[in-house]
């Protein structure tokens, strides 16, 4: 590798305020804000608007909506493709 290209590969917190949950990763983003972390060392911290303990898919929450019968229309308009009445 050269040296002097690549960007500083440090740990990060990833924090969904949310969900009121956070994680310690690796990473090349920054940020200016910090938090103390579990083990005592002060980290920069990443506000995000969601993760995998608010998003509607992983937590279970998820709802399928079906406006305006757009099921029925598809298997109506294949139906009438086939044939079948």
């Amino acid at each position: 590798m050269k040296p002097g290209i690549h960007p500083t590969y440090q740990y990060v917190v990833y924090r969904d305020r949310s969900a009121g949950f956070a994680f310690l990763t690796r990473s090349t983003a920054t940020s200016d804000k910090t938090v103390d972390w579990t083990d005592g060392n002060t980290y920069p911290v990443l506000d995000v608007e969601i993760s995998a303990a608010s998003h509607p898919f992983w937590t279970g929450r998820q709802r399928l909506l079906d406006t305006a019968g757009r099921v029925e229309k598809f298997r109506a308009k294949y139906a009438r493709a086939r044939g079948e009445s």
